[in-house]
C-alpha cells in the first residue's frame, strides 16, 4: 500500500505503538495528540520527533485518522470533529474499540468521510514490547464494502491478520476477550496472592509453568482440557478448599465459588462430571456463600460499631 498520511488522537498504550508500527511500515505519522505526561513519554520514545496536536490539528492533517481513545470517550470526540468541521469527505476514520462498531462513527460518515473500526485482540504495555507482540495479531474489523480493501491493508501493514466481525457481534466479540483475558489476570494475581500468603516467595515461579501449561490445553483442547477436584467430583477437597480459604479476601472467595460453579456446569456439559456429583458441589459452594454473606454483614456491623 502506498504511503499514508497518519494522524492518531490518543496516545494512550494502544494508539502509540500502532503509530509506531505504520511508521515502520512506511506510512507517515503527521501529528498524534496526547494530554498526559505519560503519553507524550510513549510519543517521544515510539514515534520520535511526531508532532503533539490538539486533535482538530490532528484530523486536519491526516488522510487516515486513528482514533486511540477509551469507549465511553469515542461517542462525543467524533461528534465534535464532525460537528465543528474537522473531518472531510473521503478521510478515513477509523476507531481502535472493540465494543463499538460503526454507529459510533455516524457523524463521520454524514460528512462524506470513510469509517471503520479496527480493534487489535491484544493486551498492550505501551512500550516496544508490543510492537513485536502485534506480529501475528488478530483484528477484530468491521467497515462497508468500499472500506474493506484500506482495512485489510492497514491490518497487514501493522502486521496483523484480519478478522471480520458483523457491526451487531461487535460487544459480544469484545466481550469474550475482555472475559477471557482481563478476567484472567484477576484469577492469576489472585492465585498469586494466595502463595504468597501460604509461604511461597516466589509465586510466579510456581505458577507459570503450570498456567502455561492449563493456557496451551485449554486454547487446543477446551472443556476437554479441564482438571482439578470440580471435574473429578472431589466433594470433600473443594469444601476443605473453601475453609483453608476463608481467611483470604472476600473477592478471592467469591471468583473460586463463581469458577468451581461454572466449571461443574462445563464439565457435565463434557460428560466429564456426573451429575448428581455436580448437584453436591454446587451445594457445598451455596453454603459457602453464604458464609461470605454473614462475614461481610459481620464486618460492616463492625465499622458501624467502630
Amino acid at each position: 500500500m502506498k504511503s499514508l498520511r497518519v494522524g492518531v488522537i490518543g496516545a494512550g498504550r494502544v494508539g502509540a505503538v500502532l503509530a509506531a508500527r505504520l511508521r515502520d511500515a512506511g506510512h507517515e505519522i503527521v501529528a498524534v495528540s496526547g494530554r498526559s505526561p505519560a503519553s507524550r513519554t510513549r510519543i517521544d520514545t515510539l514515534v520520535p520527533g511526531a508532532e503533539l496536536l490538539p486533535p482538530a490539528e490532528v484530523a486536519a492533517r491526516a488522510d487516515v485518522l486513528l482514533l486511540a481513545v477509551p469507549d465511553d470517550s469515542l461517542p462525543a470526540l467524533v461528534a465534535e470533529l464532525a460537528l465543528d468541521g474537522h473531518l472531510r469527505r473521503g478521510q478515513v476514520v477509523a476507531h481502535t474499540s472493540g465494543r463499538h462498531g460503526l454507529g459510533v462513527l455516524a457523524a463521520a460518515a454524514h460528512v462524506g468521510a470513510r469509517p471503520l473500526a479496527l480493534h487489535p485482540a491484544m493486551t498492550f504495555t505501551g512500550t516496544d514490547v508490543d510492537l513485536d507482540r502485534l506480529s501475528g495479531c488478530v483484528f477484530g474489523l468491521t467497515a462497508g464494502e468500499d472500506e474493506r480493501d484500506i482495512a485489510e491493508a492497514l491490518v497487514a501493514d501493522l502486521g496483523g491478520r484480519p478478522m471480520w466481525i458483523r457491526d451487531e457481534d461487535r460487544t459480544t466479540y469484545h466481550a469474550a476477550l475482555a472475559h477471557g483475558a482481563n478476567h484472567l489476570v484477576t484469577l492469576v494475581s489472585q492465585a498469586m496472592q494466595i502463595l504468597r500468603r501460604a509461604g511461597a516467595d516466589d509465586p510466579a515461579a510456581v505458577l507459570r509453568p503450570l498456567l502455561t501449561a492449563a493456557l496451551e490445553n485449554a486454547l487446543v483442547y477446551e472443556d476437554a482440557a479441564l482438571t482439578g477436584p470440580v471435574v473429578r467430583g472431589d466433594v470433600e477437597t473443594v469444601r476443605a478448599h473453601l475453609a483453608a480459604m476463608e481467611a483470604q479476601p472476600v473477592p478471592t472467595m467469591d471468583a473460586y465459588v463463581a469458577m468451581a460453579r461454572a466449571t461443574s456446569a462445563h464439565a457435565v456439559a463434557d460428560g466429564r462430571l456426573e451429575p448428581r456429583d455436580a448437584v453436591e458441589i454446587r451445594r457445598v459452594l451455596r453454603e459457602s456463600e453464604w458464609d461470605v454473606l454473614a462475614r461481610m454483614v459481620a464486618d460492616e456491623g463492625t465499622r458501624t460499631r467502630a
